[in-house]
């Protein structure tokens, strides 16, 4: 059945209307992770304590905007033959999230054990994580491009590419600083898996600007 082109454009519309909210609760999430790099830091406990309890709230508003997602393109059904891009792009972006959460429990654990941390990780860990969302938002503003045709899109997502190459950078050289450092096993195991769910973040957002460069072509 061939259907009126301002149907097929309207269900476009709704998927990508609840991908778009998705991202922006990923975001919002994601706003915190510097926050809560640098409550460690400088030592703030009771800080580092309620900015990963406002992760968790976030990363349950992610589950359920993504739930979203899925029940959204669930009832436009096959009406909509690229459904499968939209939800690639909105599992990604989840994932960001999920990533955050983690990052946040290493690092309230870190501190709720007083572990020593020499201040030098610490300032290059805030950089990282700064450096993550830098490419977490870049990966909005390709978003936020996307009804205005593939080339603004596709120049957007470059961004996103440029943004994630700095994080890899950051990443090296502060899991190179944090092997040389004198650390207990225990707080060196978990200051590494903090820096891979850093880098991990931001190789999900390349990985979205992808997704989002295919949306660019049926949008």
């Amino acid at each position: 059945m061939v259907l009126p082109a301002e149907t097929e454009e309207r269900v476009k519309r709704r998927a990508l209307n609840a991908c778009q909210d998705n991202l922006r609760k990923v975001v919002d999430v994601s706003r915190k992770v510097p926050q809560i790099a640098e409550s460690f830091a400088v030592g703030n406990k009771d800080l580092a304590r309620q900015l990963f309890s406002e992760i968790k709230l976030g990363e349950e508003e992610v589950i359920k905007a993504r739930r979203m997602v899925s029940q959204e393109l669930t009832e436009i059904g096959a009406i909509l033959l690229s459904r499968e891009d939209f939800l690639r792009f909105t599992n990604l972006t989840s994932e960001i999230a999920d990533f955050s959460e983690g990052i946040a429990f290493y690092l309230v654990e870190i501190m709720e054990h007083n572990w020593g941390v020499p201040s030098e990780v610490k300032k290059d860990l805030v950089r990282l994580s700064e450096a993550v969302l830098d490419s977490v938002l870049k990966l909005r503003e390709t978003m936020m491009v996307l009804t205005y045709g593939s080339a603004k899109t596709l120049e957007r997502a470059r961004e996103v590419e440029i943004a994630e190459r700095v994080v890899d950078d950051l990443y090296r050289a502060l899991a190179i600083k944090i092997l040389s450092s004198k650390l207990d096993t225990p707080v060196l195991l978990l200051l590494r898996d903090t820096i891979q769910l850093l880098e991990n973040s931001a190789d999900k957002a390349e990985d979205a600007a992808d997704a989002a460069r295919m949306l660019s072509f049926i949008i």
